[in-house]
């Protein structure tokens, strides 16, 4: 079953997909917006909530902003921070079968494996 998008949502996702993190600095963010947001998130907030994730978008549009101002014509791109891939260890193992001791509390046993009753006729 397919939702659809209400006139002003499908306005307000295409024009987002078109602005760059600078010009969406420059426009703040509106109840309107945080509102929608909200609602995407299926958060239902109260007055002061609203007021609170606007103010909160907005200085993170703001930071986004003066982050946009710095010059990194000189900082090579990278793909990864850290080294990639997972450090591996030998496989050793640690701790050797000692069957004696593993069945030291069976209820039952047949030689050196758990008996336990027959389930499937």
């Amino acid at each position: 079953m397919r939702r659809s998008v209400p006139g002003a949502a499908r306005l307000l996702t295409a024009r987002w997909q078109r602005v760059t993190f600078s010009e969406m600095a420059r426009e703040k963010i509106t109840l309107e917006t945080a509102r929608h947001v909200a609602m995407l998130a299926r958060l239902k907030l109260d007055a002061a909530e609203e007021q609170r994730m606007l103010t909160d978008l907005n200085q993170i549009l703001g930071y986004i902003e003066k982050l946009d101002q710095l010059d990194t014509s000189q900082v090579e791109p990278t793909a990864q921070v850290a080294e990639a891939g997972t450090p591996l260890r030998d496989d050793v193992v640690s701790n050797a079968p000692a069957p004696e001791e593993m069945l030291a509390n069976a209820p039952a046993r047949e030689g050196s494996f758990f008996k336990v009753p027959k389930i499937i006729e």
